[in-house]
């Protein structure tokens, strides 16, 4: 069995660190090879990913290479609470989005998250991820959001 600290390194450095280089082959090498992840923020529909996606879903690769490619991000303040017996854990934390200047947001301003993920693992990597995210520094909503917002990923 796993110890707090491996999940924290892992989630922390492993994961996180490897999207804040944006390491694209490092990041699919954190998720196992039928990986599931939801993203929910607000009042928006649910988007879907998967390593292999089915109808309903998504590309998980897609969607980081979406935000490799248009972000630097930034990720700190974590508050992490891991459930060793069942490989599970939950991690509170801000993100920091500075769009890239040839990136398709470059006029857009840097955006401050407050992000919450659930994490399931399973042959020491994720399994499944939950992603909650909420946009507190800015007053729009989810009837405002258009394909050329940041937050209106996947592109409808």
């Amino acid at each position: 069995m796993k110890d707090r600290l491996w999940y924290v390194e892992f989630i922390e450095q492993r994961y996180f660190g490897t999207v804040a280089k944006s390491e694209l082959d490092e990041i699919m090498n954190c998720f196992t090879d039928d990986a599931r992840v939801i993203i929910r923020h607000g009042d928006n529909p649910e988007r879907r990913f998967a390593i292999n996606p089915q109808p309903t879903e998504s590309e998980l690769l897609s969607f980081y290479k979406h935000l490799c490619g248009n972000y630097d991000s930034w990720f700190g303040d974590y508050h992490h609470y891991i459930d060793l017996e069942k490989a599970r854990a939950a991690s509170r934390f801000v993100v920091q989005l500075t769009p890239k200047p040839k990136g398709i947001y470059a006029d857009a301003a840097p955006q401050k998250l407050s992000n919450c993920n659930f994490f399931e693992f399973r042959a020491d990597r994720i399994s499944d991820m939950i992603i909650y995210y909420a946009n507190p520094d800015t007053q729009v909503t989810h009837v405002q959001l258009s394909s050329d917002k940041p937050t209106g990923y996947p592109p409808s």
